[in-house]
């Protein structure tokens, strides 16, 4: 997908849904079928989304109790041969790895259903195997933390993705360890991008859409969303060059203001690039890294966003990207060189 200058970017008022879901790693194992007829079936039977109390959604996919620690490592592996790569080319990479949103609200799920402990300390194995490599990662999986103490939730109950405050939150802690990581970034300091006013908007998340009856969607009820309107003075932006670029998927997407909060916060334009569907982050990195708009305007920090829940699946995963995403760890090595002139 092409990047685009933060403030080109359009807003939707909708992702994709079933792309959306997919970005999460649910990829080609998800049959897009309605659920049983009742809620409460749906929790129990649904391989697609538990209901849990409350009206809370939870994706069905993937081991609520296993994880695939061998697999964790190989992962840690390539990307710490990206960050050593890009480092080489001028690229100072920052990992960002967003938290399963069952580990905020486990009380929330069916009864019968609850996390194991490998699953509690997923994230914190893939953080600390970062942190071992050297790869520069914020610990997202805290900062959400502080953010659900204050009183704040950070998912919608039937949707997959990040309320505005945690995205906040998060863009934040990553703008501060920019700042850290390249204490000059390059542009004028007033080009940031100021931050619209806030609207609500009351619809239904993207799991009860998608995957619930008339019937059952109408129980869970819709949820409302908190979105910034696009700041008159964005178009400003257009031709200023980012220091910084985002490359991820929908939780990253402007519709759930990270993008714009961390461009704010930097004081920098952020360039962003994005794709829903089950791509995968592996060849979302590529693409950029591929593009004319990296060629021609190299960022002095990038951001590669990523999920805890399908960080153990490499870019071999059949089953979980699509086809045209798929390829040895030997080849996607080969073109993350390749991209970088190596």
């Amino acid at each position: 997908m092409k990047p685009v200058p933060l403030s080109t970017t359009a807003r939707r008022p909708r992702m994709l849904l079933l792309a959306a879901l997919c970005a999460l790693g649910l990829g080609n194992s998800v049959q897009a079928q309605a659920p049983a007829t009742t809620i409460a079936a749906a929790a129990q039977d649904s391989s697609i989304v538990l209901t849990g109390k409350d009206g809370w959604l939870f994706p069905a996919w993937g081991s609520l109790t296993e994880v695939d620690t061998a697999a964790v490592a190989r992962n840690t592996a390539l990307i710490a041969e990206a960050e050593r790569a890009l480092s080489a080319a001028g690229v100072t990479l920052q990992v960002l790895v967003l938290p399963d949103k069952a580990l905020f609200y486990e009380d929330k799920l069916p009864d019968g259903k609850r996390l194991g402990d490998a699953v509690r300390g997923r994230y914190a194995l893939e953080l600390d195997g970062l942190n071992k490599a050297k790869v520069p990662a914020i610990d997202a999986l805290q900062v959400l933390r502080q953010v659900k103490q204050g009183g704040q939730e950070v998912f919608y109950r039937s949707d997959q993705h990040w309320t505005q405050p945690a995205a906040d939150a998060v863009a934040t802690a990553v703008a501060a360890k920019v700042k850290e990581q390249v204490p000059t970034l390059a542009g004028q300091a007033g080009s940031g991008m100021a931050l619209g006013s806030e609207i609500k908007e009351r619809r239904f998340g993207d799991l009860a859409e998608l995957f619930l009856t008339d019937e059952q969607r109408k129980a869970i009820g819709r949820d409302t969303f908190t979105v910034r309107r696009q700041a008159e003075q964005q178009s400003l932006l257009d031709d200023a060059p980012a220091p910084v670029h985002v490359t991820g998927h929908s939780m990253v997407q402007p519709y759930f203001g990270f993008p714009q909060k961390l461009s704010n916060a930097l004081d920098r334009p952020v360039s962003v690039n994005w794709k829903p569907g089950n791509v995968g982050h592996w060849v979302m990195l590529l693409e950029y890294l591929e593009s004319n708009e990296f060629k021609q305007n190299k960022p002095q920090v990038l951001v590669w966003q990523m999920f805890e829940p399908s960080y153990p699946q490499g870019p071999d995963a059949r089953g979980q990207w699509d086809n045209a995403s798929i390829m040895t760890p030997e080849q996607w090595k080969a073109r993350l060189h390749k991209a970088l002139g190596q």
